[in-house]
């Protein structure tokens, strides 16, 4: 592992609520909500620990003994984050003052005390300025730190989290399935969220490969249900989704799902290609 945290800096852009579209798939995940020990990891939350409150507090609703660890490379991020937990603590801020969030210098190594092995760790906007070669042993690293059935959750998104998409990686390093989120009111088109796809996918995103076919059907069917519109974005997005899967997308989930701007798909239904 070596003797200092592994990984390299991130910009540290965060913001309040901008990984909420996140926050709520981590708290729907089997991997949280049927695990022996609810720990989460907010690996690389940036310059402000905004985003590891906001996860706890959204964590907490569905498991009251949830429990969120921020990590950071930057030693002056931890202190900031802990200078702000303090203010927490003090009921000087929105967040609850017994918010169970705690801070540590750490990276891809993800290191925890007593042999605790996290149910989630979620790495977001952290791979964006890694080389797509370096996606597949990132994911290895921080997965083989998991629990058994546990979930890494490693993606993109915009600076106010209205545009997202991560991928779901398993204990094994292997990646299970692909997510994008989309805030639906004021949606253009569903392909905007080619500018904020996981590392592993960005470059993908042309003629021949599984994640442009999908990007471009999904398109497609938003502009033929075009005229949904006057009955709200999301019954536009429901009949997209539904005619996605319609021509044997594998499009997963529910339509309670979907209902938020979500659409799944199995790992191999965008992976690159050989």
């Amino acid at each position: 592992m070596g003797k200092g945290p592994v990984g390299q800096a991130t910009r540290g852009t965060t913001g309040t609520n901008r990984l909420r579209r996140n926050d709520r798939w981590i708290a729907a995940s089997d991997a949280f909500r049927k695990a022996q020990d609810p720990l989460v990891i907010d690996l690389g939350y940036g310059a402000s620990g905004v985003t590891a409150f906001e996860l706890a507090q959204r964590l907490r609703r569905t498991r009251q003994d949830a429990e969120v660890i921020g990590l950071e490379l930057d030693p002056a991020r931890v202190a900031k984050a802990r200078e702000q937990l303090d203010e927490v603590r003090a009921g000087r801020t929105p967040f609850a003052s017994d918010l169970p969030v705690s801070f540590a210098r750490g990276g891809f190594e993800v290191p925890l005390s007593d042999g605790r092995r996290p149910a989630v760790i979620r790495a977001m906007n952290v791979l964006r300025q890694y080389d797509e070669s370096d996606v597949a042993d990132a994911w290895k690293s921080v997965a083989s730190r998991l629990a058994r059935g546990g979930m890494l959750v490693e993606g993109t998104c915009d600076e106010i989290g209205r545009i997202a998409g991560w991928v779901d990686v398993a204990s094994d390093g292997l990646p299970v399935r692909f997510t994008i989120s989309l805030r639906l009111a004021d949606l253009e088109h569903p392909g905007i969220v080619a500018e904020r796809l996981p590392k592993a996918l960005i470059h993908r995103n042309v003629p021949g490969e599984r994640i442009h076919a999908l990007l471009t059907a999904l398109d497609r069917e938003w502009e033929r249900a075009a005229p949904l519109s006057t009955f709200g974005a999301v019954q536009r997005w429901l009949a997209t989704v539904t005619a996605l899967k319609a021509q044997g997308v594998p499009v997963q989930g529910t339509r309670t799902r979907w209902r938020l701007g979500e659409l799944t798909v199995p790992w191999d239904a965008v992976s690159p290609a050989e």
